[in-house]
C-alpha cells in the first residue's frame, strides 16, 4: 500500500506553510511570511506546491489544517480553506493543533513544550512528548500567563520551541529550561505531517460543523485583540 499523498497548511502564526508530502516525505514546501497576505496568499500558495509536486488537486489523498489556537484570523483562514477545499474534493480533512505541529517540527529532545506568541507575557502552550516512534501529548493546548505556567508543573526535561519561546527566551532560560529553535526547513506545516505519521488522527466526521480549537473562545479573540 503507498503513503498517501497528504497537502497540509497552517497560518495560525506570523509566518504560514504549505507543504505536499507522501508519507513523511516532503516533496514541495511553501513559507508565506507575511502575515498580513495569509488570507489572499492561502490558495495561490497551494497550487504553487501543487505544481511543485507535480501533482494535481485531484491526486490528493487528503487534507491536513492546523487548528490553532493562534492569530483568530489567520485560523479561521486555514480553517475555511480546509472546508472548502474538503468539499469540493471530497477530501477527508484531519485537525492537528499547530502547537503540536511546533513541538513536531523542532529536534528539541523527547519532551517539547511549544509556545506561541500572545502578547505581553501571555502565551498559548501545549507540551508533547516524542521520545518513541508515538506522540504523548502530557500538557494539553492552554492559554496563560507565561511566569504562571513556568511555576507550574512543567514536564521534566521539557525543552521550549515555538514563537513565544524566543520571545521570552531571557525569562525562560532564566526560570532553568532550554529554548530550541526550529530547524531552518521545519515549518508547521511540516509539523502537521510529521504528526500524522506519528499519531492516529481521524478525519473530521462533520465537517460543515467542525470549528477550530480557539482554546478558549472569547479569550483567544481578548488576547489578539488586545
Amino acid at each position: 500500500m503507498r503513503d498517501p499523498l497528504l497537502l497540509a497548511f497552517d497560518t495560525s502564526g506570523p509566518v504560514g506553510s504549505v507543504v505536499a508530502a507522501t508519507g513523511r516525505e516532503v516533496r514541495a514546501r511553501v513559507v508565506l511570511a507575511r502575515q498580513a497576505a495569509h488570507a489572499s496568499g492561502l490558495l495561490p500558495a497551494i497550487d504553487e506546491v501543487l505544481e511543485e509536486a507535480g501533482v494535481g488537486r485531484r491526486d490528493l489523498d487528503g487534507l491536513v489544517v492546523g487548528e490553532g489556537p493562534g492569530s483568530f484570523t489567520g485560523v479561521r483562514v486555514a480553517a475555511a480553506t480546509a472546508k472548502g477545499l474538503g468539499r469540493a474534493l471530497a477530501l477527508p480533512v484531519r485537525a492537528v493543533s499547530s502547537l503540536a505541529a511546533a513541538a513536531l517540527a523542532t529536534e528539541a529532545g523527547p519532551v517539547r513544550y511549544a509556545l506561541f506568541d500572545a502578547r505581553a507575557e501571555r502565551v498559548y502552550g501545549g507540551c508533547w512528548g516524542v521520545g518513541g516512534e508515538r506522540v504523548e501529548t502530557l500538557v494539553e493546548p492552554h492559554a496563560r500567563e507565561l511566569r504562571d505556567l513556568l511555576a507550574g508543573d512543567v514536564p521534566g526535561g521539557a525543552a521550549f520551541t515555538g514563537d513565544g519561546a524566543l520571545r521570552h527566551r531571557a525569562l525562560i532560560e532564566g526560570a532553568g529550561f532550554d529554548v530550541v529553535e526550529p530547524g531552518p526547513d521545519r515549518t508547521l506545516a511540516d509539523g502537521l505531517v510529521e504528526y500524522c505519521a506519528r499519531a492516529r488522527v481521524d478525519p473530521i466526521h462533520e465537517l460543515g460543523a467542525w470549528e477550530p480549537a480557539y482554546v478558549r473562545a472569547a479569550g483567544a479573540e481578548r488576547l489578539w485583540s488586545a
